[in-house]
């Protein structure tokens, strides 16, 4: 009985006005809630790896086999991906889009390299949308190509031969979008052209594009980027006219299956002694989810460098990939992958100063997102 009592006034005490619980008190606004209330976004993510080639990473001619995986055998803060938007479907907005980390060495636009680069600024642009029109000025990625520049976009760890060899990775320039409907939409542009914020030659690049979607299972998008480039990339001299075609299909079979096909057509003038220069290749995707956590991709391609323009030597080079995938959370996902490239030169170069016609190669990445 006088527990019951003692239990009632202590209650009946917390109860007086003034007298707030702990439970009552508001908690302090996150910054997430603040930005989200804003209409603000702020992504991001970090992707840490392992890689093991048995070659150097090299062909013989000294340019790189590989875009981001290129090292013997080592450890690798591939990047911290960070990325803030406002980009509303009415009115102006904007997105600035930062790479830290070993890849942004890469994709590092002409001018604004440096050595041992750890800082680019991939993307900064302004953006307008208005009914159907999107327009963008600034600097932001290319429309080519079946992956991406985030490894978050992509199935694989490793990127294709395409994405390296055969397509660019950013523009600065302005870009138009107008969607006629769900099913079909157009792409319109000019820039500096292929990875240049500062315009090294007397033309510019022009781009073209239609994306269809006639059914939620099938996709086509074609692409075409012509104008006057550097037969150099980042050296003032020779130029002429560069044209890339570039086509994705994505078939989905179901929510677990789907099959992605990509082909690229390149040339570029002025860059061999027959005048002009010609690349292109072919790669397909199969992608499964086995279940929620557990996935597989599996890439098949082929490059014909016809001229050696893109890779240094004159080759027909193929690759083939396997990679698991593990999500134990929306938010982190570990990724494990085999690898083996073979030419028809002799073009990898190996530590042992013997190059040889293959190389393989293991891969393992750790990708957070937030």
């Amino acid at each position: 009985m006088k527990r019951k009592l003692l239990n009632s006034l202590i209650l009946a005490a917390l109860a007086v006005p003034g007298v707030a619980m702990a439970a009552d008190v508001p908690a302090a606004p996150t910054l997430a809630s603040i930005l989200d209330a804003s209409g603000i976004s702020l992504t991001g993510d970090i992707d840490f790896s392992y890689t093991s080639l048995s070659g150097t990473g090299q062909f013989t001619s000294g340019t790189s086999n590989r875009v981001f995986d290129a090292n013997h055998n080592s450890f690798n803060l591939q990047a911290v991906d960070l990325t803030v938007a406002k980009t509303p479907t009415e009115g102006f907005g904007g997105l600035v889009d930062v790479t830290l980390g070993k890849d942004a060495g890469v994709i590092a636009s002409s001018g604004t390299t440096v050595p041992n680069q750890t800082y680019d600024l991939t993307q900064s642009y302004i953006q307008y949308a208005t009914g159907p029109w999107t327009v963008i000025a600034g600097k932001f990625v290319t429309d080519t190509g079946a992956e991406v520049i985030k490894t978050t976009g992509n199935t694989n760890f490793s990127r294709s031969i395409l994405f390296g060899y055969a397509i660019p990775f950013t523009h600065t320039g302005m870009r138009a979008t107008y969607k006629v409907s769900d099913a079909v939409s157009f792409t319109g542009g000019v820039n500096n052209g292929w990875d240049e914020v500062v315009d090294m030659h007397s033309g510019k690049t022009v781009e073209l594009g239609v994306t269809l979607t006639p059914t939620k299972n099938f996709s086509l998008s074609a692409m075409d980027h012509n104008g006057v480039e550097q037969v150099t990339f980042g050296t003032a001299g020779s130029q002429g006219k560069r044209n890339l075609l570039d086509l994705v299909a994505t078939f989905t079979v179901s929510d677990r299956l789907n099959f992605v096909l990509n082909y690229d057509n390149g040339t570029q003038q002025n860059a061999v002694a027959a005048g002009t220069a010609k690349w292109n290749g072919v790669a397909g995707y199969v992608n499964y989810q086995i279940n929620d956590p557990w996935r597989i991709s599996v890439r098949a391609e082929t490059f014909n460098d016809a001229d050696g323009y893109r890779t240094g030597l004159v080759q027909k080079w193929k690759e083939a990939t396997l990679t698991v995938g593990y999500a134990p959370t929306k938010t982190a996902e570990l990724r494990g992958e085999i690898r083996k490239d073979t030419s028809d030169k002799v073009a990898f170069a190996y530590n042992d100063g013997f190059a040889r016609e293959s190389q393989s190669s293991l891969g393992l990445e750790a990708i957070y997102k937030f």
